[in-house]
């Protein structure tokens, strides 16, 4: 199955650039070719995209206010020349960044990479209410609803049910593909949460039980998103 993809270049040798590397790779569909961020939000209603190849230095909207504008956004491939964009851009959790002047076989590895985590949501979408994780020599299965917030840890990942802790190695990205996402909330690069324990959220800080947990700038607004606010 071929990945669709969309590219959001306001340079026209960029765009050029990537449609030819997009051409060569067997296994991605070019659904669309957009100059503004602004035109590709009106593309995506009519053709959903698996991954977009997106500039960040944009007039009138920049590729990082274009991802906030999504609750649950498609793969992300940032391409730019601005290496200092790299770290706000992993803030949204980002498949890749790949620095301009593109190499292809620089972008076949981001692609293949987006493949890769596709396959993994596609194949964790036949039952997202149950994650197995090991401990010592045991599979132990989880229910969704038993998780109440999940911590990054270098290589590893803290799972915090009530009145447990499971450290499981694995990404937070990984971890992330497995759960409902109508249920889980991404509120800092090193935090998930599950919405429906969050006893209140005060400022940049989410409280479940006592516990206090910090939800960055770029996270707040998908966050409120994903909340029955009056």
């Amino acid at each position: 199955m071929k990945l669709r993809c969309i590219i959001v270049d306001d340079d026209e040798n960029s765009r050029s650039v990537i449609e030819h590397c997009v051409s060569k790779t067997e296994f991605l569909s070019l659904e669309g070719i957009y100059s503004s961020a602004k035109d590709a939000l009106v593309g995506l209603k009519s053709k959903p995209a698996d991954v977009i190849f997106l500039d960040v230095e944009m007039p009138e909207m920049s590729g990082i206010d274009f991802m906030k504008t999504f609750t649950d956004i498609p793969q992300v491939v940032i391409v730019t020349s601005k290496k200092e964009y790299a770290a706000e851009a992993y803030d949204y959790n980002v498949t890749d960044f790949v620095s301009k002047p593109i190499d292809y076989a620089r972008f076949l590895k981001a692609a293949e990479k987006a493949r890769e985590m596709h396959s993994s949501i596609t194949r964790s979408e036949i039952n997202l209410d149950e994650i197995f994780i090991k401990k010592d020599s045991r599979l132990i299965k989880l229910h969704a609803n038993e998780i109440n917030w999940i911590e990054a840890l270098s290589d590893y990942v803290n799972i915090y049910t009530t009145g447990q802790r499971y450290t499981v190695l694995t990404t937070m990205k990984g971890i992330e593909s497995k759960l409902p996402p109508k249920d889980f909330a991404r509120v800092h690069r090193s935090y998930i949460i599950r919405i429906d324990k969050i006893k209140e959220i005060e400022e940049n800080t989410v409280f479940i039980g006592e516990n206090a947990i910090p939800i960055s700038r770029s996270h707040k607004e998908a966050l409120l998103k994903k909340l029955n606010l009056l």
